[in-house]
């Protein structure tokens, strides 16, 4: 008789608890163990607790290569879920083998299991391990459907497959293996705060392990609720009309202000501030520096020399590498949109800026559209304070439409929709890639579902506090994923390609920097112990099938895009999987958690323009100024998603923080540690670096980044 000794881990989750009955199978080479259920006296499996079982078998099992998880009904109890984290399996000779799991179990089925040492598909040679990869991926591939969901935009989750499988219920029977990270078993039946009701059946239907958990749904609904209550109480989000002066915009948020908000407010109009947030706003990564002046801006050196002064000019300044431009291009043929009834404007500017010896960035000139002429004058800082001002929050509303649409939501949360599916649809629970990228997916589905549930659909949120509206933000989207590169997507070739290395004070590139270089040396660890060599990458061919699956559905198969549609080298997958690690954590978190502090002070992000770009110099006044604004709703609306958005719910995973330990081997578990240790040097780093600036960049500090795009 061989014994066989398992310990079961029940997440300590809401609801993660099971009263169905639990038996499990042994498969080993030599043959299985009998199906046995696993009971105690009391309750078995309530959240949070560990469990021990014993399983009997006439002889050894031989090398365990499965292990199998029956739910089935108990007595008259209605179905429930079940969260397992863990099984372990100490076999009789005293050899312990990890089961990770990490998954809700719905409804009465049967998942397999395997052992967490992590294998590549050629790794396996046993027709049953190689069934079961088949399986697997085969039940995800139904599960998890590529939708177009406009023209040129990246594919994503058909949430309909859902629904498809929850009235079929295929999705219980042949599930063998699930996706992702922890959710709420019981679904996440509301949308988290938004200043409007929509009713979205499809989110009743979301994959259990791609749902928000409870805790961080309620802690939206908290985030949420107060802030739009105090706005509906004080009648903002129904006044139409202007601003009857700047003032009152800081009663917007009264109770919701922070250090850097008091900041934006004291400083916004400031040049030096203009220029500051070009390097460490939320739009960090608009800045080329130039030799020579594109011919659609024609500035001259006597009209930028009072800024410059005796010492220098425009052309000297060029050839030091110290003129720099910002331009919207993308923005000339966006359609326009109508709010409150009223039709609302969009400029293309381009806005030249100078790197001054004493380090700082300020606006030389700015050019409100692509085309030079009459009826686009050069405003600059010696013209008129109200004419200056209105110049540079055209292109702060610019700047707005370019960060939210293409920075903000194209280029994190739907390219990393897009490497999430891809991951779960390609690759399965024991690859080890997908175990390397796993905590760098959670919740970014079920965030995408809900922003176009509540944003992008038509009436949403986009097309009423915007000017482009939602077929202005399909145009950009999709206009922008045609031009955008590897190049654009890997930070360091990024900064070279721009020509910033070299500007002083710019904490995005430097935190982002070491943080990517962190991310690459972890990565570069994980990919040298699978992948000893070009043949083991090249012979992969489910990695092949992952690599290819995103460019044909994240970037459309376009090869001018420079992305690789197949991997041949450890050094080429070590640098993708760096950029995509960056991008759903570091990247998305500087274009994301400062939102609410650079946009609460509205007239320094607005997100319209009610009249026209300025034909003329000497026009503008407080009052042209004000009714060019958002009105008072539209502004309200608008910093209740700020304010969301910029609120990181509980149920928060730090940048390299794995509390699912699907990594069971010693030499990756040792490469987490030290991805750890050098995030919190990072970390102290910042923090010393920080109490000497007037203005706090904390955005990349690694424990205020979450692990994936989840908010």
């Amino acid at each position: 008789m061989a014994v066989y000794r398992l310990c079961v881990t029940t997440g300590p989750y809401l609801r993660a608890g099971t009263l169905d009955n639990i038996s499990v199978t042994l498969v080993g080479t030599c043959g299985e163990s009998p199906k046995q259920r696993l009971d105690r006296m009391g309750r078995d499996f309530a959240p949070g607790s560990v469990q021990k079982y014993k399983v009997r078998c006439s002889a050894e099992l031989g090398e365990l290569l499965l292990l199998r998880v029956h739910k089935e009904r108990y007595a008259f109890f209605r179905k429930d879920s079940w969260y397992c984290s863990r099984i372990c399996v100490t076999q009789p000779d005293g050899t312990v083998s990890h089961f990770p799991c990490y998954q809700w179990i719905e409804g009465y089925c049967t998942v397999e299991l395997r052992p967490g040492t992590a294998r590549t598909i050629c790794q396996d040679s046993l027709p049953l391990l190689l069934d079961h990869r088949t399986r697997e991926l085969r039940a995800r591939q139904e599960c998890y459907r590529w939708k177009i969901y406009a023209p040129g935009f990246p594919r994503m989750v058909d949430v309909n497959s859902f629904q498809e499988m929850e009235s079929d219920k295929k999705f219980a029977l042949t599930k063998t293996t699930t996706c992702v990270d922890q959710g709420d078993s019981s679904g996440n039946r509301y949308l988290p705060g938004f200043p409007m009701k929509i009713d979205i059946p499809s989110l009743m239907y979301m994959e259990p392990n791609i749902r928000y958990s409870a805790t961080k749904t309620i802690s939206l609904l908290f985030n949420a609720i107060p802030a739009s209550l105090g706005m509906k109480l004080r009648g903002l989000l129904d006044r139409k009309g202007s601003w009857k002066k700047l003032d009152d915009m800081q009663n917007i948020f009264w109770c919701h202000k922070t250090f850097t908000t008091k900041y934006v407010t004291e400083h916004w109009c400031e040049d030096h501030f203009f220029g500051y947030q070009y390097l460490n706003g939320v739009n960090p990564v608009m800045l080329h520096c130039i030799s020579s002046l594109p011919s659609k801006l024609p500035v001259t050196s006597d009209m930028v020399a009072p800024l410059l002064g005796q010492d220098t000019c425009l052309q000297t300044e060029l050839e030091r590498g110290n003129i720099f431009l910002a331009d919207y291009w993308i923005l000339a043929n966006a359609p326009t949109h109508c709010l409150n009834g009223r039709p609302q404007y969009v400029a293309a500017p381009l806005c030249l800026l100078w790197l001054s010896p004493q380090g700082a960035l300020v606006p030389l000139a700015i050019q409100l559209s692509q085309t030079p002429g009459p009826d686009s004058p050069i405003f600059l800082p010696t013209d008129s304070e109200w004419d200056w001002l209105l110049a540079k929050t055209w292109v702060r509303n610019s700047e707005f439409l370019v960060h939210e649409n293409n920075t903000h939501f194209l280029c994190t949360h739907l390219l990393c929709e897009a490497f999430a599916m891809a991951t779960l649809r390609q690759l399965p629970l024991c690859h080890p890639i997908y175990k390397l990228l796993l905590p760098h997916t959670r919740y970014t589905l079920q965030v995408n579902t809900i922003a176009r549930a509540t944003l992008l659909n038509p009436e949403g949120l986009v097309d009423q506090v915007t000017s482009i509206g939602r077929q202005g933000l399909i145009y950009l989207m999709s206009t922008g994923l045609a031009h955008f590169t590897y190049t654009n997507f890997c930070l360091p070739d990024s900064l070279r390609a721009r020509g910033v290395l070299a500007i002083p004070n710019y904490h995005y590139r430097d935190d982002g920097l070491k943080i990517w270089v962190a991310i690459e040396s972890f990565v570069s660890e994980i990919v040298g112990y699978y992948y000893p060599s070009d043949a083991s990458v090249q012979q992969d061919s489910e990695l092949q099938a992952w690599v290819g699956e995103i460019f044909a559905q994240a970037f459309l198969g376009r090869e001018s895009s420079g992305f690789p549609s197949r991997l041949c080298t450890p050094g080429e997958m070590v640098k993708f999987l760096t950029a995509i690690i960056f991008n759903c954590s570091a990247q998305h978190a500087a274009v994301n958690s400062g939102q609410h502090d650079f946009g609460a002070w509205m007239p320094n992000a607005p997100s319209s323009m009610r009249q026209p770009p300025p034909q003329t110099k000497g026009t503008t006044t407080l009052e042209t100024y004000l009714d060019t604004l958002p009105e008072v709703n539209i502004s309200c609306n608008n910093l209740l998603l700020f304010w969301l958005v910029s609120q990181e719910p509980k149920d928060q995973r730090p940048l390299g923080t794995y509390p699912d330990e699907h990594f069971t081997e010693e030499a990756p578990r040792q490469s987490i540690a030290a991805f750890q240790s050098r995030l919190a040097q990072i970390s102290r780093d910042i923090q010393e670096r920080n109490q000497g600036l007037a203005l706090p960049y904390t955005y990349l500090d690694p424990p205020l980044i979450e692990n994936s795009v989840s908010i």
